[in-house]
């Protein structure tokens, strides 16, 4: 997904005085950067609802997919490209049994939001184009998680990015904003077609298509389009509708859908304190990869914050709540260390902690002869002074580690490192350096149309 710039208020009412919704960005200019706070807001407070949104507690049906299908409102296109993407997809079985397994944890949460919002239930839909579902996805241009959120729109709507956590990959958070910004893009363009092209390659974007077409007396629809958009955007939405056809009628494709029940996955669960990862994964009696599967966003070995919740199946939930009642040990083992001298050396700081450099090395993701600068906050494992303490928030909020090729490390024994060495340095400075950039919030590329490259 492209990262945009966000409407004004005076947008917004401009566009809602526009008879008859549809279409309503067609006159109007590119929108300019304000706070994304008061944008979402604003989104949620202008979309026009659904008379009667469905109520997911009244949904019986057992199949979360016919739930999926009965929510269909997007009006459908019928195309080359959409018969291509159903071929690739229908020829595909095995990817389509994987994408549907990542999907069974999430997609009655989308749903069940989706319809809250009364918003058309096939955008639960679009992570199988964005991400396969898969919430450690990670494009050309950063994008991250299953909605695929670059870092500057994911700070536009709120998803913290830190050294600790990043809600881009969070499942409660990034579909919260994936659905506002759907929303908001909606109540600009009044069509769903249009708003998935915005949200694919922008809004301003989508906006001077409108306006070259309309300069040339041609129709503004989302096929008529589709020769000004790059070939993503122009495959976007018809990858999009034949996913919606196999769902819609697996058997006529040849595919045979898992089932998804049409319950709840998950529950959020309050943790008070800081607690280690891999305690909390064997409080609710799971493994750690089951742990993560379910929270993404959690970046480091412990996971920190007062009002930060957890989410774990019912019956794990239950476990976990039983468990950490009868703990009785420390919930967190980890702190955080500032740099404070260019002198201060990993190894030096592991012999101070009693640990060893590659527990503090594997703990910050630091690459071999790379050495931190001062300034740098790291992760280390706490000491009988620091048993009790939990990260500041401050901390969590401003930490940031930088790093630079250890010229220590460049001779061993009285030699030089041989040239494969010194290859592998540098190209671990290179990566490092790349990090550091992301970590302080640095801005993809964009090529000369101003497109994020993905």
């Amino acid at each position: 997904m492209n990262e945009t710039t966000r409407s004004t208020y005076a947008l917004a009412i401009a566009l809602l005085s526009v008879s008859a919704i549809s279409h309503a960005a067609d006159s109007a200019p590119s929108p300019i950067a304000q706070s994304s706070s008061s944008a979402a807001a604003m989104a949620k407070a202008i979309l026009p609802q659904s008379p009667t949104p469905s109520k997911s507690d009244d949904y019986k049906d057992p199949d979360l997919w016919a739930r999926i299908r009965s929510g269909y409102a997007i009006p459908d296109i019928d195309n080359a490209l959409v018969a291509k993407h159903v071929q690739w997809y229908a020829s595909r079985p095995d990817y389509l049994t994987r994408t549907s397994g990542r999907a069974s944890l999430y997609l009655y949460h989308v749903v069940q939001e989706l319809e809250k919002r009364g918003m058309p239930t096939e955008l639960a839909l679009l992570p199988v184009i964005e991400s396969a579902f898969n919430p450690q996805a990670l494009s050309n241009a950063d994008a991250a998680g299953i909605w695929q959120f670059v870092p500057g729109t994911g700070r536009d709507f709120n998803l913290q990015q830190n050294m600790f956590k990043d809600e881009r990959r969070g499942v409660l958070a990034s579909t919260d904003a994936a659905l506002t910004y759907l929303q908001r893009l909606y109540t600009m363009f009044g069509d769903w077609q249009l708003a998935l092209a915005a949200y694919n390659w922008g809004e301003g974007n989508v906006q001077k298509a409108i306006q070259k077409n309309r300069a040339l007396g041609k129709p503004t629809d989302f096929e008529s389009l589709a020769e000004l958009m790059p070939a993503e955007t122009r495959n976007y939405v018809p990858k999009l509708q034949a996913v919606k056809n196999i769902i819609a009628n697996p058997a006529q494709y040849g595919v045979a859908l898992p089932t998804i029940d049409n319950t709840p996955y998950f529950v959020a669960v309050d943790k008070t304190s800081d607690i280690d990862l891999a305690v909390a994964a064997q409080l609710a009696e799971m493994s750690v990869d089951e742990f993560k599967a379910l929270n993404p966003q959690f970046k480091k070995p412990v996971i920190t914050g007062e009002s930060t919740k957890i989410l774990l199946p019912k019956e794990n939930a239950e476990k976990f709540n039983l468990n950490l009642a009868q703990w009785g040990r420390a919930l967190s083992t980890w702190t955080t260390h500032k740099i404070t001298s260019a002198r201060e050396s990993i190894a030096s700081l592991a012999a101070k902690l009693g640990t060893t450099p590659e527990v503090i090395r594997q703990a910050n993701n630091i690459p071999p002869q790379m050495r931190l600068k001062a300034g740098s906050t790291i992760l280390v494992p706490k000491t009988s002074a620091t048993a009790g303490n939990d990260i500041a928030e401050s901390i969590v909020e401003n930490a940031s580690m930088v790093l630079e090729a250890d010229r220590g490390e460049s001779r061993r024994n009285g030699r030089k490192l041989s040239g494969a060495q010194r290859f592998k340095a540098s190209a671990a400075h290179a990566v490092a350096e790349i990090k550091s950039r992301v970590s302080r919030g640095s801005k993809p590329a964009v090529n000369a149309n101003g497109r994020k490259r993905r």
